[in-house]
Order: structure tokens, then sequence, then C-alpha cells
């Protein structure tokens, strides 16, 4: 085929094998053979192999498996053969270690209980660390004693009357009217915060509190006493994304600062509010839409307005008048800040969900242009596959993952599944070219290519899919996952594109470089045996689910 994909029409997946051999040329005109080291005897060793006196032959270099991705904009993954034959051996290996507890209070109690820390007290320490300790403690600290302490070196707080809780930051004016908090360090102010370790009190009151990260206004809300299950919907006027942006946080009453606290009624209402807002935007620009005066739809009204949505698409008339005819969906979970002030994932460790729509066309500098939607990226691909297969893609990619076969040639059955986890309306699974070393990917099994497709039982399916993918990754050691969701327009007739979201953890030793700018992923294990890792993890996912 002329497109770059690994789904072929036949419903299989095609990636390559390079076993490279190859001569090389010494160019070299010196030698600077020296002493790197001793052994334990005495001897000396010495880099002569870093200097060979005439050309490098290698007659079997590493074999690197090259699979494209299924859509060829996503790049293609490269996976080492030995590093994956290695953990074949033992998918469950495949985690990262839990974080080590942590506590320079106690390293510095120990110290004064020795007599080593000559009159000085915790707090003057404290005082005089350098900024990059202090930030390297504030985000990997796990005593509440050393929090607090930096939390009270990053901003100025008011406490209650025995002076145990704090209630409040303290604020100031500035000279021309601004009122902002009185935060000395920002950057340890962040780090502090978004440690899980950080006792409620002091999280609330430095960033979960409404108004203390600003002006932005709260236009929803998800209430379940029962479930203690509570989240607001902040409106972003001023955002990053055109048009503004909505964003479904946890409120300060639900602090969920890691995945194995989130609950599924937690997810189901970030997601209501999600499909909630699309809905009634949508069915305004086509002229039904419902009243609306400070009340969040059912269930049930909700499942209504989109079925007369979907009727009212029907109307080439009314599909014209779509302004917005696209949304834009993303989440990021986790936090960290390295000791030389790089922030290495989300602005706030704290669930959220961030949601907008896209326009339809917007103004140009000659004419008109239509804005980006990464869901078009995949609409133009599938287009592209259909016109020179004569097949449906996502058809043959659903084949080629019931029927993926191995690549080190393993006939075990169980050992060569993608999937996950599946019911009647979705699949999670791992796709074969992974994009991150850790990636999953929710795919609908239904004709659904966005959330206005999606009825009542199929969101469900969706939302709960979501949940047993982060606590999947949360139970194998991942602390950082951006997910993103890729989704057709509203207003094309195109009916093979299905509803995905793709979930991307960070790894510590993957931060990405040269070969991920160029969209060449490098990886060290095969993708089934990452599946059937996620497997073995299953069970401790569904939990209470």
């Amino acid at each position: 085929m002329k497109i770059r994909t690994s789904v072929l029409p036949s419903g299989e997946f095609i990636y390559g094998i390079h076993k490279p051999q190859f001569a090389v040329q010494n160019f070299r005109e010196t030698d600077g053979i020296d002493l790197i080291g001793f052994f334990p005897d005495g001897s000396r060793f010495k880099s002569g192999l870093n200097f060979p006196t005439g050309d490098v032959e290698e007659l079997q270099a590493e074999w690197i498996y090259e699979i494209p991705n299924p859509f060829p904009f996503r790049g293609t993954t490269f996976i080492t053969r030995s590093r994956a034959d290695h953990k074949a051996t033992d998918p469950t290996a495949i985690s990262l270690p839990r974080k080590e507890h942590l506590s320079l209070s106690n390293v510095i109690n120990d110290w004064i209980k020795d007599g080593d820390i000559r009159g000085k007290t915790i707090d003057k320490i404290f005082n005089t660390l350098p900024e990059p300790l202090l930030i390297a403690l504030a985000a990997n600290s796990t005593d509440p004693d050393d929090l607090i302490r930096l939390a009270n070196l990053s901003c100025k707080m008011v406490y209650d009357s025995q002076g145990k809780l704090p209630r409040a930051l303290a604020y100031v004016k500035e000279s021309n009217g601004r009122i902002k908090a009185d935060i000395k360090n920002r950057l340890l102010f962040e780090a502090v915060a978004n440690n899980i370790f950080l006792p409620d009190a002091y999280k609330n009151v430095m960033v979960l509190k409404p108004g203390v990260q600003g002006n932005s206004e709260i236009v929803g809300e998800w209430l379940n006493k029962e479930e203690s299950s509570h989240v607001f919907e902040y409106l972003r006027r001023n955002s990053y994304i055109p048009w503004g942006h909505y964003a479904a946080n946890m409120a300060n009453d639900s602090v969920r600062y890691s995945i194995k606290d989130l609950t599924m009624e937690d997810i189901t209402g970030m997601r209501h509010l999600y499909y909630q807002r699309t809905y009634v935007r949508t069915a305004a620009q086509l002229g039904i839409a419902p009243a609306v005066n400070r009340k969040r739809l059912s269930v049930l009204e909700m499942e209504g307005l989109r079925s007369r949505i979907q009727d009212a698409l029907f109307s080439e008339k009314k599909r014209s008048a779509l302004e917005f005819n696209c949304t834009l969906w993303g989440w990021n979970f986790g936090f960290d800040y390295t000791p030389s002030k790089y922030r290495l994932h989300a602005s706030h460790q704290q669930v959220h969900q961030q949601f907008a729509l896209i326009p339809t066309v917007i103004s140009a500098t000659c004419g008109k242009i239509i804005p980006f939607n990464y869901g078009d990226l995949i609409s133009a691909f599938v287009f592209d596959y259909r016109k020179e297969t004569g097949k449906n893609f996502f058809d043959c990619y659903i084949e080629a993952i019931r029927t993926n076969r191995r690549m080190d040639c393993d006939k075990s059955g169980e050992r060569r599944s993608l999937v996950v986890y599946e019911d009647s309306h979705v699949m999670l699974f791992v796709p074969k070219a992974q994009t991150s070393q850790w990636e999953l990917n929710i795919m609908t099994k239904d004709n659904i290519g966005n959330i206005l497709e999606a009825d009542t039982d199929a969101r469900k399916a969706i939302d709960r899919a979501m949940l047993v993918s982060v606590k999947v990754l949360s139970a194998m050691g991942a602390r950082m996952i951006t997910t993103i969701e890729s989704s057709k327009r509203f207003d094309t007739k195109d009916t093979d594109q299905r509803l995905l979201y793709f979930f991307l953890p960070k790894l510590p030793e993957s931060p990405g470089a040269f070969s991920e700018a160029q969209l060449r992923w490098i990886n060290g294990h095969y993708p089934e045996d990452f599946a059937a890792a996620c497997r073995a993890k299953l069970p401790e996912a569904m939990q209470n689910l």
C-alpha cells in the first residue's frame, strides 16, 4: 500500500524487522588509550576497545522491530529485540517502584539525638536550604511535617485561634489595586501544594478552595453526597484554547490526588458535565436547546436531548448552521517538578478534565481556514484508506487486533492478545505501535465517532473503561498520564470513524528527545507482554467499580 499503516486490508498487522550487519571505515588519526579504572586485584583497565586499529565490522547487530502506527501521522514505533525478549520472560515485571518514604525532619531529629546538629533547630535548617533542595524535598517528601514547613516557607497563611490549622491564604493589595495571594516562592508553592502527602487542610487553603486559583466562574456541578463525590465545572474564559474551555475539577471537599482514590461516581460526574455542556451548546446552535436555569440535566433528559440533536443533524439546513462542530477533550493527571525547575507534567495534581468546542471555520489572513481538530487527521486517513483498499479501516483494525500474532513467534494463545478489557460497547487495548511505552487505547466497537452518537449505555461503557485504564496504569506505578480524545465532526456523513481515547503515561527515563520529536517512538517490550502485565493488574483495578 502507498499509505503508511500497520493495518492491512486483510485484517493483519504488518511490521518490519531490521537485522543489521555493516562495516565502518576508520578515519581516526590518533590513539587516546588511557587508564579508566582498576580491578579488585589492582590490575588496570584501559580504554583500548574504544580505539580500534583498523576498520570495524559488525556481523550481527541488534534486531530492531519497526512498526508503523495504525495512523500514519502518529509516527513509528521501534522495539529493541533483546530488551523485549528479556521482558517477555516475566511480563508482570513491567512496573515502576513505589515511592520510598522520605523525611528530612526525621533525619534532622536523628542528628539532634546524636548531638551533631550544633544547636541549629529544624526550622532554621529548612530556612537555610538552597532553593533546588527545597523544591526536590517539596516534590518527593512523604512526611507531612516536612511539607507543612515548606508550605509556610512558600506562602503566608492565616491560622485558626489555636494556631494549628490554616484558615486561608494571606492576601496583599498592590499599588495598581490588584489583589493577589502573598506567595513568597511560586515554584515551591506549586511543588508542595501538589504533593499528595501534604495534609488536606493545607491543600484546601492553598489550591483547592474555589477562588484561590483565580476568578474562573463555576458554571456546573455534580454532587452525590451518598458517594462523597463532588465536581465543579469551571469556565476558563481567557484560555489558551480559542473560544475558551471548561474544566471539570474535583471540588475541594472531594480531594483526589491519587488514582486509587478516584471512584466510578467521580468519573461519571466529570464526564456528565462534559456531555451536558456539549449537548446543550450544540442544541442551542440547532435551535432546540432546553430551558436550563441553575439545574443539572438528568441522565434521561440528556439522552432525550441527544436524540433530538441527532434527528436535527439529518437536516442539511440545520447542519450548516453549526458554528462549532467538534469536541476537544483532554485529561492530565499527575504533577512533578525537578530541582532544576523543569515542570514535568500537568499544572495541578488534583483530578480534572478539560473540554471545549472547536469552530467549523474561522477567518484567516486570506479568506478562511478550518481550525485544527485532532480527529480530522484520522478522518482524512480513513478516507484515503478506503479509497485505496476499498475497505473500512476500523473493520480491518479490529480484525487485526483480534487475530494478532506476536513478533517473537510465540504461539501461546494467552500471550498474543492485545486486549486488556472489553464489553459490548468498547475495547481497551494495547496498540501494536505504542507512542508512549505504556500507551493504552479505548475504541468504540459500535459505529460511534463522537459523543453525540453515544447513547446512555455507550457513554457508561466509555466512562467505565476510562477508569479501568487509569486504575490499571496506576497499579503498575504510573504517576503522570495524559489522555486525549479523538472524535469526528458532528456534521460529517462518514460512518467509519470510531471514537478513540489515547492514554499516554510518562515514564521516568522517557522524557522525550530527538527521536520522539521525529515521531520515532523507542520501546523495550513487546506490546503483547504489556497487555499481559495490564491484565494481571485488572482484578486490583476492578475492585469497587
